[in-house]
């Protein structure tokens, strides 16, 4: 595969909410693909992924962003004009901040680790009204479950970014179990 893939465009294709999977290796991003991601994340080079994959590709680790068509930064951080940036924020402070630095088209809402007391799912509903109409939204939930999904779905996110495990069942057309 080559060329780049805007993550912007695929998180956009399409009905409900897209999944984007944290991977480590290619076996994960085949996997990823045939459960219904739309796009991957990955925190380290991978040997072999643009061979393995036709999804578009967000880098979220340190350094010199690798095979990848989007770039997680943080508010103060610089964008880069190759690749489509993706502001990072955690918190109403960090979203203001990169409001007034950048003007990303995509914005991912990732609960902050020293938040213990903090739900994440709950972390990433209170900030998505702050995001601006038109920009695009992801919720960082690692553990996320189907009900964790549809409940983003219908507060308005775009999309989810999880640590992997069964994409059908995330992506799944079953009515939800509450």
């Amino acid at each position: 595969m080559s060329g780049p893939r805007r993550l912007s465009q695929r998180l956009s294709e399409g009905d409900g909410i897209a999944v984007i999977v944290r991977v480590g290796d290619p076996d994960a991003a085949r996997a990823a693909e045939a459960g219904g991601a739309k796009g991957l994340a990955v925190d380290a080079a991978i040997v072999g992924l643009r061979m393995a994959t036709s999804l578009p590709v967000l880098w979220l680790g340190s350094g010199h962003p690798s095979d990848a068509d989007a770039v997680g930064v943080g508010p103060g951080e610089d964008a880069t004009d190759e690749l489509e940036t993706v502001v990072v924020v955690g918190r109403e402070e960090e979203l203001e901040a990169a409001l007034g630095s950048h003007d990303p088209q995509i914005f991912l809402l990732a609960p902050r680790p020293d938040d213990d007391d903090a739900d994440p799912l709950e972390s990433v509903l209170e900030l998505l009204p702050d995001v601006p109409a038109g920009k695009l939204a992801i919720a960082e939930l690692d553990a996320a479950t189907r009900h964790d999904v549809l409940m983003l779905e219908r507060a308005g996110f775009d999309a989810v970014l999880v640590a992997g495990g069964d994409v059908a069942e995330l992506v799944g057309e079953r009515a939800p179990e509450f």
